[in-house]
């Protein structure tokens, strides 16, 4: 079983054929919404919305520790995350698709370890490599497989949110390195890699970040949702290629 995390775009999976959702419960909470099971082909697959059936959850709000507890749970092959994104990049334009390779992470005052508290040891997890290789090669070969071009490399800087980046911040962000900067990627990465699930994350470019590109004065949102509108097909198309390349 696949677990998919739908973000900002994509709160249902269209070809997802559903055999039920499940409310659960966590030492952590509640999730974001209910788990949907179903498959896509013959292939079993579990999604989870992460801001809410309604989008009602902002980023820096999301229960991120029940969230992936939960998926875990489900004792999935590995958890695809999908996310929006800003470009830093001027060779990453709206609409483009992707699968970033390492994490920079600006946000604060999330819970982002299983392993506090009164009665939890310290523990210290490897985090050198923060996707894992073997999801990322085979959404890349699965774009390969139908002729859809994705980035197979970008640094993926998580912000805080819900407001946007400035200008200022953005350029500081590149000088550290960053290609993309989104806001939902930090604690996801780091909670799966303490449970010892494989993760990994297909990133929506939806816009240039603030003061790039068309994003020179501001930042269109009603322009992001049309871009994420036409996007989220293509989406959908890779992890459907991904669950049958082995049919």
């Amino acid at each position: 079983m696949l677990a998919i995390i739908g973000g900002s775009g994509l709160t249902r999976l269209a070809s997802l054929e559903v055999s039920r959702r499940q409310l659960v419960k966590t030492p952590y909470g509640e999730p974001s919404a209910a788990l949907t099971f179903g498959r896509i082909g013959n292939r079993p697959v579990v999604f989870l919305a992460r801001h809410g059936d309604e989008h009602s959850l902002p980023p820096h709000q999301v229960n991120y520790r029940a969230n992936i507890w939960a998926l875990a749970e489900c004792s999935p092959i590995g958890i695809v995350s999908v996310a929006a994104v800003g470009s830093i990049r001027s060779d990453l334009a709206p609409g483009d698709l992707v699968i970033p390779h390492q994490i920079i992470d600006y946000t604060w005052g999330r819970h982002s370890t299983y392993h506090e508290g009164p009665d939890s040891p310290v523990r210290h997890v490897d985090f050198t490599e923060p996707y894992d290789q073997s999801l990322r090669r085979k959404l890349c070969d699965a774009a390969t497989a139908i002729g859809l071009v994705v980035s197979d490399s970008a640094v993926y800087a998580a912000t805080q949110g819900p407001r946007l980046e400035t200008a200022a911040e953005v350029n500081r962000i590149e000088r550290d390195g960053a290609d993309v900067v989104g806001m939902t990627g930090m604690p996801e990465a780091i909670l799966a890699r303490e449970l010892g699930v494989s993760y990994a994350a297909i990133n929506v470019v939806a816009n240039y970040a603030a003061g790039r590109g068309d994003s020179q004065a501001g930042i269109s949102l009603d322009a992001i949702h049309q871009v994420l509108d036409g996007a989220m097909a293509q989406v959908r198309g890779l992890i459907e290629a991904m669950l049958t390349s082995d049919d």
